[in-house]
């Protein structure tokens, strides 16, 4: 992918209290998602108390039942309504979404992905180089694609150009086989790698990522992939993981991001969240648990970096926190209305 779209969501109240988030990284079925909310989510939700979030999230449940169509969607589009729900919650409340959830910090280190094929060793060193300006605390690099060999040579051009304060985690995106994934750990075992993330192919991934992690001595992590608590809970208690990076904007928003995170605390496993940093920022702060807050370079997604008018510069690496009500992010809607795809005004 070399671009990014999205769906916003907004809920009403009969306060007049507007909640509205923005979910999802989809290059397509976004007609259906948007569909989805008002066809199936939306009749099920009018008149109920926005303060009940889970009889809320279970009346929009039912959309993610089609065995007929791919379940993401229906996940996607729950997501986006469970998200607007908590930020109009947290504007009733005055209160930020990172407090309200547990407020266990007010600040994360701010991590992108990128390390993307297609590049040489001085393009990598440039990259990193460009990441350590926008004050970015370091990079999940891919790997995966290629022999152990080459992509653990790749890694290191990324690892001495980075310097040893730089986060550097691996992700192969389901892409070796265990023995595969084990040496390339194996090669890579004095980088100080941060994470090596979906190491193995998916057909039976649970065990070969507990092989890994055994084998290897690495932090392996995985969560992504899971549609919901259950799925990321049957990795803790198959010991294939160190750090579940579910997300939220997958799976049906942070209702069940907080359920697999409770789970996670009781496995002693750390949280991420797989990019959407517009959410996972509240979702990782307000745990003891949580890790870094993961975003993609502004030609990849335009959205967080330009949508976002009052995002928070970056100071060493770390994001601070919006002290705002809810999200706490007030959307640029002339950036909207430049490059919304449907028709209609985004105005409020």
């Amino acid at each position: 992918m070399t671009h990014r779209s999205t769906v916003i969501t907004r809920v009403h109240t009969e306060e007049g209290i507007v909640g509205e988030a923005y979910a999802g990284d989809e290059d397509a079925g976004l007609e259906e998602i948007v569909s989805i909310v008002h066809a199936e989510i939306e009749p099920n939700l009018v008149g109920e108390d926005a303060f009940a979030i889970e009889r809320c999230w279970e009346l929009a449940r039912p959309a993610t039942y089609n065995i007929l169509r791919d379940r993401r969607l229906g996940l996607v589009a729950c997501a986006g309504v469970d998200a607007a729900l908590w930020d109009a919650v947290g504007k009733r409340l005055a209160q930020p979404l990172w407090r309200l959830w547990g407020g266990y910090r007010d600040r994360l280190q701010m991590i992108s992905i990128g390390g993307y094929y297609g590049a040489g060793d001085d393009d990598i060193r440039a990259e990193v180089a460009e990441l350590r300006e926008r004050a970015l605390a370091g990079l999940k690099f891919k790997v995966g694609g290629r022999s152990p060999e080459e992509d653990a040579a790749r890694f290191r051009v990324a690892r001495e150009a980075g310097g040893p304060d730089f986060v550097l985690a691996a992700d192969a995106n389901q892409g070796w086989s265990p023995a595969e994934a084990i040496r390339f750990a194996r090669l890579v075992e004095d980088c100080d790698l941060a994470w090596f993330e979906e190491p193995c192919n998916w057909a039976n991934d649970r065990r070969a990522m507990r092989d890994v992690r055994y084998s290897a001595g690495v932090r392996v992590c995985a969560g992504q992939s899971e549609y919901s608590a259950a799925g990321c809970r049957d990795l803790m208690a198959e010991g294939s993981i160190d750090v579940c990076n579910f997300d939220a904007s997958w799976s049906g928003g942070p209702t069940e991001w907080r359920r697999a995170a409770a789970i996670a605390l009781a496995y002693d496993v750390s949280m991420g969240h797989h990019e959407e940093p517009q959410v996972a920022s509240h979702l990782l702060a307000s745990i003891p648990h949580g890790l870094y807050v993961e975003c993609f370079h502004p030609d990849r997604d335009p959205i967080w970096w330009n949508l976002v008018a009052n995002r928070p510069q970056l100071r060493d690496g770390w994001l601070e926190l919006p002290l705002g009500p809810g999200l706490g992010w007030e959307l640029d809607l002339d950036f909207v209305e430049r490059h919304r795809v449907s028709t209609g005004s985004c105005r409020r």
